[in-house]
């Protein structure tokens, strides 16, 4: 069991990725229920105002930690996370484990065109064996209990949900325990990246925490205010919090 840490409210796995894959896969095996969710500057900023979402993703089973600049908090706050655990590389790794291991994923979310490109990718690359289904994320609220059904009768092991927060952790919050899969990850903007739609940061801005910037220089109008926004935030609710338990 992994030892869960604080940051600003929100609980975060002090898990590496390897561990992270190790404890999905125990539960594909054993066909326990596992709901995933990772967080980032940006989600925990979101938490502070947003009951329902702070619920669900307390709710989650394993909560891995998406953002560089969380992992630096966590050392700040003398709480030192092992390492980052990207969603986009933790969904490539699952990907990876089903083609090697038998499993069988069920794709949610994004556009028609997206979608159909990442299935069309993995089919390429590892055979028709490993895609249990897939569907676009635009569907009505009316719409959800059929998306639910077509899940369940999917017998998929794994479940990537590729829509924008806090829908996504709300739905699965309110569904994830009618969907029969054992193991259940948002993705977020991930099935943008793999169908080519955007392009991921280099790994020297991985590796210093800038992959917010590249993504605003690809989609300045749509990104600029979420991350203007949301960085500041979290900066001043850790200084605050720092501030408040005498750290600084």
């Amino acid at each position: 069991m992994s030892k869960r840490i604080h940051i600003l409210n929100c609980p975060i796995d002090a898990l590496t990725m390897e561990e992270t894959l190790e404890q999905i896969n125990d539960a594909i095996i054993s066909r326990n229920h596992i709901q995933h969710v990772v967080v980032n500057a940006a989600k925990i900023v979101m938490m502070q105002k947003d009951k329902n979402l702070a619920e669900a993703i307390e709710g989650s089973d394993i909560i891995n930690v998406d953002g560089q600049a969380v992992v630096w908090a966590s050392k700040l706050l003398k709480q030192p996370l092992p390492e980052r655990v990207a969603g986009i590389d933790l969904m490539s790794k699952l990907v990876e484990m089903s083609h090697k291991k038998g499993y069988r994923i069920f794709f949610l979310g994004a556009r028609q065109d997206v979608i159909q490109k990442v299935i069309a990718k993995y089919r390429a690359q590892y055979g028709d064996s490993i895609i249990a289904g897939y569907k676009d994320g635009y569907f009505s609220k009316s719409e959800e209990h059929a998306v639910v059904e077509e899940i369940s009768k999917s017998n998929a092991d794994i479940l990537f949900v590729a829509i924008p927060s806090p829908q996504k952790e709300l739905f699965l919050n309110q569904y994830s325990q009618h969907l029969g899969v054992p193991f259940i990850m948002g993705v977020g903007g991930s099935f943008d990246v793999i169908s080519g739609q955007i392009k991921r940061a280099p790994l020297w801005m991985q590796k210093y925490g800038m992959e917010w910037f590249f993504r605003l220089i690809q989609e300045p109008r749509k990104m600029w205010k979420r991350y203007l926004f949301t960085n500041i935030s979290f900066i001043l609710l850790l200084l605050r919090h720092m501030i408040k338990k005498g750290t600084m």
